[in-house]
């Protein structure tokens, strides 16, 4: 029995809500160690650090999802190129899948927006 398309909008604000928070502990872990974070914290890990902590934060609240969404897709994007394709080309193999998969997904939220249960639905139906 397929899914009814009336569910669509909020099964959009449970799929930015998942990844903001699964992104979000990749922050928590790098500034917190929670679980310990298991490579050293140069300048670009605390940049990206930020990021997911920032960025994962807002996404799960539904806050400014499109234009955070975007700029985790690029970060997600430069992790990929400069992280896992110099250990191959293939991603299984360079083990950046959750690079790819994340970058997708944060470009389908910029496009799509935080769905019908997020702070800047909220903003707009109080405007």
């Amino acid at each position: 029995m397929p899914i009814p398309a009336s569910w669509s909008p909020p099964l959009l604000s449970l799929f930015r809500a998942v990844f903001g928070l699964v992104f979000l502990s990749h922050g928590v872990s790098k500034f917190f160690g929670l679980p310990p974070f298991p490579m050293p914290m140069t300048p670009l890990m605390t940049v990206a650090g930020g990021l997911e902590l920032v960025g994962g934060a807002l996404l799960v609240l539904g806050l400014f999802t499109r234009p955070v969404a975007f700029v985790l897709s690029g970060q997600m994007a430069v992790a990929y190129f400069m992280a896992h394709l110099p250990h191959g080309f293939l991603p299984l193999a360079n083990g950046g899948e959750a690079a790819i998969l994340y970058c997708f997904a944060f470009l389908y939220l910029a496009a799509a927006g935080g769905g019908s249960i997020a702070l800047d639905t909220a903003r707009v139906r109080a405007r």
